[in-house]
């Protein structure tokens, strides 16, 4: 529909068994509904090759790649040789996911601190955007993300961002983004949306974490990258915006930071 604001939903796992026999249903659903374009996320660089095939096969899906702070323990040790060689595939877009989790693996902190700035080096090297999940790791994270960027620059984005507010700040004050996910629209969310409240509007993207965390009135239920809509719609609201508005900045945030995603063209 024309009048639909188009909108990104910047991170979702399309490769997950979920979506098994209904990917094509549900990139045409995104679309209804303004998604034009979404970021598709490898969490385990074995499975890159089943990603990469999932953007390729679809025009409006790139994708990202890295190893998920929850499996750092469990899978190969990535390298930024590796990344760095991934990363030429010109649909792949971002480095991750990676960070780190201590909520249920904090016995793997170390090897996820060590993978972590291995994907930030990837993310230097190559001006791709680092794609961070971070849980109960709030100092550890906001250590790691100074003391590298004092090292060389890059540019980041805080997945579906429901930490502390001082970790926000912490983002923010190295240039970095945060992205709203079905959480913020969870009732008992007040607290999370006053930080993004008070982020500038010009660092926050949307998402679904599709298959995960379905925004109301779909909680509860398979997510799915359409309803990045209804969580944009919560985003404008909290943010004091029309919706049309507030899709037209994210979308201008995405193409800032996804600059790569931005550029490419579908070949004729």
């Amino acid at each position: 529909m024309t009048d639909t604001p188009r909108i990104t939903d910047s991170h979702c796992h399309l490769d997950f068994p979920d979506f098994d026999g209904h990917r094509d249903e549900v990139v045409a659903q995104a679309a209804e509904a303004g998604v034009h374009r979404m970021v598709t996320i490898c969490t385990k660089l074995r499975n890159e090759p089943a990603v990469r095939a999932i953007a390729e096969a679809h025009d409006p899906v790139f994708y990202a790649a890295g190893t998920h702070p929850m499996s750092a323990a469990d899978e190969p040790l990535a390298t930024t040789d590796a990344l760095i060689a991934i990363a030429q595939h010109p649909k792949m877009v971002g480095i991750g996911e990676t960070g780190l989790d201590y909520h249920y693996t904090a016995d793997s902190a170390g090897v996820q601190q060590t993978s972590l700035r291995i994907h930030i080096d990837a993310a230097r090297q190559t001006g791709l955007p680092l794609i961070i999940h971070a849980r109960d790791a709030d100092d550890d994270m906001a250590q790691i993300l100074t003391e590298e960027y004092a090292h060389g620059a890059y540019t980041c984005v805080m997945h579906c961002f429901s930490s502390s507010a001082a970790l926000a700040g912490a983002a923010l004050e190295l240039g970095f983004y945060l992205s709203m996910s079905g959480i913020t629209a969870f009732p008992k969310s007040g607290d999370l949306r006053d930080i993004f409240a008070a982020a500038p509007v010009d660092r926050i993207l949307v998402e679904t974490d599709a298959p995960y965390l379905a925004p109301p009135p779909f909680r509860g239920k398979r997510n799915t990258p359409a309803y990045t809509a209804h969580t944009a719609r919560r985003g404008a609201e909290t943010m004091g915006m029309d919706y049309a508005a507030f899709a037209a900045q994210t979308e201008a945030n995405f193409e800032r930071l996804f600059s790569k995603a931005a550029r490419f063209r579908v070949a004729a």
